[in-house]
């Protein structure tokens, strides 16, 4: 581990069809941050993107090999981001072309979200709430 190399964290990892292209959108509506891509042609074995606040994801392209340690369908990946300005970035989301599921809104527990699809189906919830202190 370098000076840089972040703290040990979660990354959530999916697959995709179309695994460029995906990185591509992620990265225009969502506001993620390439970090690394590997692989050949139209196949990624491995994407890095950070999220600016912390953390990230991984993805890498849908294999048919009935060997495939990690068999996620396409499309089935869904996570919570923390942001903390979801108006704009849900501004920016729409006009990029994510599917809108639950417009924008406050919730009960003080934060403010909402969720779209991207184009693999993937469902994003962005909100304003980091969750509870843990205690004891």
């Amino acid at each position: 581990m370098t000076d840089k190399t972040p703290a040990p964290q979660v990354w959530p990892t999916l697959r995709a069809r179309n695994a460029r292209e995906l990185i591509r959108f992620l990265v225009d509506a969502f506001g993620f941050e390439q970090a690394a891509v590997y692989g050949d042609g139209d196949r990624v074995d491995h994407a890095q993107l950070s999220w600016p606040l912390g953390g990230g994801i991984m993805l890498g392209s849908v294999r048919d090999a009935p060997d495939d340690p990690w068999p996620l369908p396409p499309g089935s990946f869904g996570a919570y981001t923390v942001t903390d300005d979801p108006d704009a970035l849900y501004a920016r989301a729409i006009a990029a072309g994510a599917r809108l599921v639950q417009d924008l809104h406050d919730t009960d527990y003080g934060s403010r979200e909402f969720i779209v699809c991207d184009p693999e189906g993937n469902r994003w919830s962005f909100g304003t709430y980091r969750g509870e202190p843990v205690t004891g």
